[in-house]
C-alpha cells in the first residue's frame, strides 16, 4: 500500500475534489484513487441523514466498474427489522465501529454479511462520519481480498475518515440549505435566495398566472374540532393542491392559514402564456378533484370539504419584503391583489374555480361569464369568469 498515493487522496480531498464536480463523481474518483494507491475496496457506502421532512437519510454506493448508486430513504425504515439488525443502526446510535467477517459468525447477528458473503466479501468495517456539530453519519468498507482487511489497511481507513467527513459535512450543509429552502419558499425562490438576492427591496417584476385559493367553511371548522384535527386536516387539503400546482410548473410561495399562493412563471414568447395558463387549468380541475373526493372521519359522521380559487395573470413584484433583517420572498403588486378579491367573489357565487377577464381571455373557451363586480380598493369593476363545467353542476 502506498502511503504517498493516499496523503495525494487526502490532499485532493482536503482541496475540495475539484475535478469531481458532484457528489456522486466524487465518491467514484475517490474509490478509484484509493484503490489506485493499494487498498483492496470492493465496495464502499456513505450514508448521511439528513435535514428534510420527508426524507431521513441518503445514501452513495461504489463499486469498481459501475455508476455510483445514489439513494434515498423515508423515516418509516428507522423501525423495520432489517435497519434495527443492521451494522448502521449501532453506528448511528452509540457512535462505534463495526467490524463483521461475512463467513464467520457475525452473520447471525447482522443479516447483510450474508448478502455480502453470497457476493463473495472477505471483510466489512463500519465507521462513524462525525460532523462538527457531532451528529453521527456513516460509511462502510468491503473487500474481497483474502483473509480481510489488513490491520495497516484498517489505520488508512480509519486516517482517511476525518477528511471524508469534513467534505461530506460541506456537500450536505449546501444540499441542506437548498432542500430547506426549497421546502419553505419553494424551489425558485430558493434558486434566487442561494444566489445572492438576500437584500430587503431586492425585487424582479415578471409576468405570472396567480393562484390564490382556500379552504370553505374553514372558520367554522376550526371552531368545532381540535387544533391538531385542523393541522391534520389542512395538510391533507394542501396536499390535494400541492402535487397539481408543482406537476404544472408552478411554484407555491406562502400557506397562509388554510390559503395557498401560487405563482406560475410566463416567458417573453406569446404563445408561452397560452400554455402557462392552460396548465394552470389543468391544476386547477386536477386539484378541485382531489378536494371534492378528500374524506375526514370524525367520530360517527365523515367531513367532506370544498375549496375556491381565483386565477388571474399579469405582472407581479418578486422577491424580498419585510422588516430589519426577518424577510419573506414573496410576490406582490396590484395583479395578486387582485386575485385576493376574486378569491372572495368565488365564495360568494359558490364557485370553485374563477377568474379574471384577462386570464379567460387568454384561455378562450370553457369559460363562463359570472358577470361585473366592484372590487374594493379598485377604480373599476372587473368581468368575473367562472368554467363552463361547474355551470351545469349548478344548473346555471
Amino acid at each position: 500500500m502506498n502511503v504517498t498515493d493516499l496523503k495525494t487522496v487526502n490532499d485532493w480531498l482536503i482541496a475540495g475534489a475539484r475535478s469531481a464536480p458532484t457528489p456522486s463523481a466524487m465518491m467514484a474518483e475517490c474509490c478509484e484513487r484509493l484503490v489506485a494507491a493499494g487498498l483492496p475496496l470492493w465496495r464502499v457506502g456513505v450514508f448521511v441523514r439528513t435535514l428534510h421532512p420527508e426524507i431521513y437519510g441518503r445514501n452513495f454506493i461504489w463499486k469498481p466498474g459501475a455508476a455510483v448508486e445514489v439513494g434515498t430513504v423515508d423515516f418509516d425504515i428507522q423501525n423495520t427489522p432489517e435497519f434495527m439488525a443492521s451494522p448502521l443502526a449501532i453506528v448511528f446510535r452509540e457512535g462505534v465501529e463495526v467490524r463483521g467477517d461475512p463467513n464467520g459468525p457475525e452473520i447471525e447477528r447482522f443479516p447483510i454479511l450474508a448478502d455480502l458473503r453470497n457476493e463473495g466479501a472477505t471483510d466489512y468495517f463500519a465507521l462513524p462520519l462525525r460532523f462538527m456539530d457531532d451528529t453521527i453519519h456513516a460509511a462502510t468498507w468491503t473487500t474481497k481480498q483474502r483473509g480481510g482487511f489488513t490491520d495497516e489497511q484498517l489505520r488508512a481507513i480509519r486516517s482517511f475518515m476525518p477528511v471524508l467527513a469534513r467534505y461530506v459535512e460541506i456537500i450536505d450543509l449546501r444540499r441542506t440549505a437548498s432542500l430547506l429552502l426549497d421546502t419553505y419558499v419553494g424551489n425558485r425562490a430558493g434558486e434566487r435566495i442561494m444566489g445572492g438576492q438576500i437584500r430587503r427591496g431586492h425585487t424582479d417584476s415578471m409576468q405570472a398566472a396567480i393562484w390564490l385559493s382556500d379552504l370553505r367553511g374553514f372558520t367554522t371548522l376550526s371552531d368545532r374540532l381540535p387544533a391538531e384535527t385542523v393541522v391534520e386536516i389542512l395538510n391533507r387539503y394542501f396536499d390535494c393542491q400541492v402535487a397539481s400546482i408543482r406537476a404544472q410548473g408552478g411554484e407555491v410561495l406562502k400557506f397562509m392559514g388554510d390559503g395557498l399562493l401560487a405563482v406560475f412563471p410566463v416567458a417573453e414568447q406569446e404563445d408561452d402564456i397560452h400554455q402557462v395558463c392552460a396548465r394552470v387549468v389543468d391544476a386547477a380541475k386536477e386539484s378541485r378533484a382531489n378536494v371534492e373526493a378528500m374524506q375526514y372521519p370524525i367520530g360517527d359522521a365523515v367531513e367532506s370539504f370544498r375549496f375556491g380559487v381565483a386565477l388571474h395573470v399579469g405582472k407581479i413584484l418578486y422577491g424580498n419584503i419585510g422588516g430589519g433583517n426577518r424577510l419573506d420572498f414573496t410576490c406582490i403588486g396590484p395583479a395578486v391583489n387582485l386575485a385576493a378579491r376574486l378569491e372572495k367573489i368565488a365564495g360568494g357565487l359558490n364557485r370553485a374555480v374563477v377568474s379574471s377577464q384577462a386570464f379567460a381571455s387568454v384561455c378562450g373557451t370553457g369559460w363562463t361569464d359570472l358577470g361585473e363586480f366592484p372590487i374594493a380598493g379598485f377604480a373599476k369593476a372587473e368581468r368575473v369568469y367562472g368554467l363552463a363545467d361547474e355551470g351545469a353542476a349548478l344548473g346555471a
